[in-house]
């Protein structure tokens, strides 16, 4: 994700509501003990969804890929009292240091964090959903559009993460296009003709597709 100015991402950080030692501890802890830990959301795009809670209001979220956390607790933080965020992930060995972040925010009474394939979970989730943020296995976004979106309230919100891909969405090295970097050029496509939903490309870190129902 080096492809914006490093010195440009250095000033929105320097212009946008700091960290709290939480989310702090969070990206250090991810960064030492943790594989991947680009994966992280981070300072942009935390503060991001957790300010697009606040303006939304959602009553029910659904986070599809949890990681260790980050993105969880900007969004709940974002929740009246009576919101709900529902998180998914597939990878349990992280569960404990998750759920400990999760204690320490003191958010884990609105945060319903489920280990599993989601795939499966999904279509026994009732919903509505007002809010649905996707950022997980990148080949599956597709999938996890069509299983969300009738679960989703009209005019409900999805944002799905990635969708930019370093870069790789606009490089024409001659060469093949490696798998995932297809797989996030169909999403976008898939996106862009549907007819069912309004959608907008935002060049935030990796690129943030906000999809609205209509």
């Amino acid at each position: 994700m080096d492809f914006i100015d490093p010195a440009l991402v250095a000033y929105c950080e320097a212009h946008t509501t700091e960290e709290d030692s939480l989310l702090k501890k969070i990206t250090r802890e991810t960064q030492m003990k943790v594989l991947m830990p680009r994966m992280l959301s981070g300072h942009l795009q935390g503060k991001l969804l957790e300010l697009f809670v606040k303006m939304k209001q959602p009553k029910t979220i659904l986070e599809i890929g949890t990681y260790t956390g980050y993105s969880a607790i900007c969004m709940a933080r974002g929740l009246n009292k009576d919101g709900k965020l529902i998180t998914l992930d597939i990878n349990d060995e992280l569960e404990t240091m998750v759920r400990g972040f999760f204690e320490e925010s003191g958010l884990s009474s609105q945060i319903d964090y489920r280990l599993g394939n989601a795939m499966e979970i999904i279509p026994n989730l009732p919903g509505p959903f007002d809010l649905v943020f996707i950022d997980a296995d990148k080949k599956n976004n597709a999938n996890y559009f069509q299983l969300v979106l009738e679960k989703l309230s009209p005019g409900g919100i999805i944002l799905v993460d990635n969708v930019l891909w370093s870069g790789k969405v606009v490089q024409d090295t001659g060469k093949k296009t490696d798998k995932d970097t297809q797989a996030i050029l169909d999403f976008n496509q898939l996106i862009q003709e549907d007819p069912r939903v309004e959608n907008c490309l935002l060049p935030i870190r990796d690129g943030i597709m906000m999809i609205r129902k209509l």
